[in-house]
């Protein structure tokens, strides 16, 4: 197998994984991850992100808690927060005397996708590394807690989190939604599209159904329909807005 196929099978063999060996993960290799990270694209090259790296495991036990009783947060080796960071946009506005326009809805996208960009750099580093991880959205719970907990300054918000270390697990691979319902040429097409849910359904029910022995048979529109008829993350508004971003 070439370079190009290697790549090619690691980023379509992604699994979320949740359960780790107790083995260290080197300093030597994190250093890596993150000079990895520092090469994903960057809008305007703004690099509006910071990446925290946790061992101290009294302070992943309280982000398990935050996140929602996570409880792979406290046992994997090695946490890590990826933060959006404009603090040192302020800074650097404020040596230069030049005026702070960051309350638009527009930095909190560029700032968002920056840090998304660097984690997934992250993972698949990690990956090629041997290691496996889990995203965290959940560090999004209780986002003012897990700011004061990580001292985060204004001008930041937590936009993930990950859990790092050996895989001690080989988790079936959820199947992805078809291509047809995702690609679409010159324009947005939804001709086909109730025939291509109806496909995936099937398949995300046969998944679940046999990876739980029948315990749960629901289809990912279900799971869907359960989950956006929900409220979530409601204090998140307000926090965004208490960091500097009103969403002009």
């Amino acid at each position: 197998m070439n370079a190009n196929e290697q790549l090619r099978s690691l980023i379509k063999s992604h699994r979320s994984i949740r359960r780790f060996q107790s083995k260290v993960v080197p300093q030597s290799i994190i250093d890596d991850l993150v000079e990895c990270a520092r090469w994903a694209p960057s809008s305007h090259n703004v690099q509006s992100y910071s990446i925290i790296c946790i061992r101290n495991q009294q302070t992943k036990e309280k982000l398990d808690k935050l996140c929602g009783n996570q409880s792979y947060i406290s046992q994997c080796p090695v946490f890590f927060v990826f933060v959006m960071d404009f603090y040192r946009h302020a800074v650097i506005s404020s040596a230069y005397q030049t005026s702070f326009e960051i309350e638009e809805t527009e930095n909190l996208l560029i700032g968002s996708v920056d840090t998304a960009l660097v984690a997934e750099n992250f993972l698949l580093s990690a990956r090629s590394h041997g290691l496996g991880g889990v995203m965290i959205g959940g560090i999004r719970n209780e986002a003012e807690e897990v700011a004061k907990l990580l001292k985060l300054p204004k001008w930041t918000l937590p936009i993930m989190g990950m859990c790092v270390g050996y895989p001690d697990q080989h988790p079936w691979q959820k199947p992805r939604i078809t291509k047809s319902s995702i690609y679409h040429e010159e324009y947005y097409q939804t001709d086909n599209l109730n025939v291509d849910l109806a496909k995936y359904e099937h398949i995300t029910e046969d998944y679940y159904t046999n990876r739980t022995n029948g315990k749960k048979t629901d289809g990912w529109g279900k799971q869907m329909s359960v989950y956006f008829s929900k409220v979530r993350r409601a204090k998140l508004t307000k926090f965004i807005k208490d960091q500097g971003f009103s969403l002009k």
